[in-house]
């Protein structure tokens, strides 16, 4: 076997801007998606896969909402997140058993509905700052919000008032070690999906859930350490991070170091909402213990593995 990675797809890979989002297209998009992940099952490569999930856990929100007028009890965003984590999954895990059937490839994929503590003191919980649901509403709207369902809803960009919830930072994943082994075996795991299912750890040691999301790229940065993965690979939208992103002096990024990285995110290099956590997230991985980061789109994964291409992120 090759190196151990641990994949992060973003939920735009399964539900491309402007679809609608149905089960055909999320199907037709994640068959797409896998094509060079086969590949690199094929070379030997270990892998753990995570996955965003802001589109479906949108849509989800939002069948919550119209459910809600009729008198149906919504749910709490963790059981949401464990939802997705459920369908997600089993999209991935049986386009890629199929896969890997076609081309002869004896490995068995498995998927993990992954709780991932956190700290229910982390300031996050008292000032959420995350946006959530792809639906605006008036001033008036938030307003009866906030009073009936206790949602906090802020201004974007102009456009209306969305939800947000808290975005605390993951400190255990509780099936981590387990993960770990089925890894090392071969298995092809599919875990911490849209951050995993957000729970804290009470007094008596006991799991509760939390009405929070776990920003993907920390869970998936978070199981990389926890599995001993030598490279953690974010894959996004763009083939390479780029400094100065839209203007005429853009410059492509093909290494940089932490301190390299860490500067051009102070600088402003990277937005919050973007690219931003996923340098982050690189650091993070880097600073404890990890090998080596590469990000690029899921298009040049292949390419990116072989050193043709991407950005890698290196002590």
């Amino acid at each position: 076997m090759k190196k151990t990675a641990v994949l992060a797809l973003g939920g735009n890979a399964i539900i491309k801007a402007g679809e609608k989002g149905e089960i055909s297209q999320q199907f037709a998009n994640v068959r797409e998606s896998l094509t060079g992940i086969v590949r690199l099952i094929a070379q030997g490569y270990k892998l753990a896969i995570t996955h965003g999930n802001g589109p479906q856990v949108g849509n989800l929100l939002r069948q919550q909402e119209a459910g809600e007028k009729e008198g149906i009890p919504m749910l709490p965003l963790g059981v949401l997140n464990a939802a997705t984590e459920g369908t997600m999954g089993y999209m991935i895990e049986q386009s890629l058993q199929n896969m890997l059937h076609k081309e002869g490839i004896e490995r068995q994929v498995i998927t993990i509905i992954s709780q991932v503590a956190v700290d229910k003191d982390d300031p996050s919980m008292k000032n959420p700052t995350k946006f959530v649901g792809s639906t605006y509403y008036s001033e008036s709207e938030a307003h009866k919000l906030k009073e009936e369902l206790g949602w906090s809803l802020k201004e974007d960009s102009g456009k209306g008032y969305r939800r947000v919830v808290p975005s605390p930072y993951p400190i255990r994943i509780i099936p981590a070690q387990r993960i770990k082994q089925l890894v090392e075996l071969g298995d092809i795991v599919i875990a911490v999906g849209g951050g995993g299912i957000p729970i804290y750890i009470d007094d008596e040691g006991c799991f509760e859930g939390a009405d929070a999301v776990i920003d993907k790229d920390f869970a998936s940065m978070l199981l990389a350490l926890n599995i001993e993965a030598e490279l953690f690979v974010i894959l996004t939208g763009v083939e390479k991070v780029v400094l100065n992103y839209g203007k005429p002096d853009q410059k492509n990024i093909d290494r940089m170091n932490i301190a390299e990285a860490r500067k051009y995110y102070e600088e402003g290099q990277f937005p919050a909402g973007s690219m931003g956590p996923k340098i982050l997230a690189a650091i993070d991985f880097l600073e404890k213990g990890g090998q080596e980061v590469l990000i690029t789109s899921i298009e040049k994964i292949v390419e990116a593995f072989n050193g043709k291409t991407g950005t890698r992120i290196v002590k």
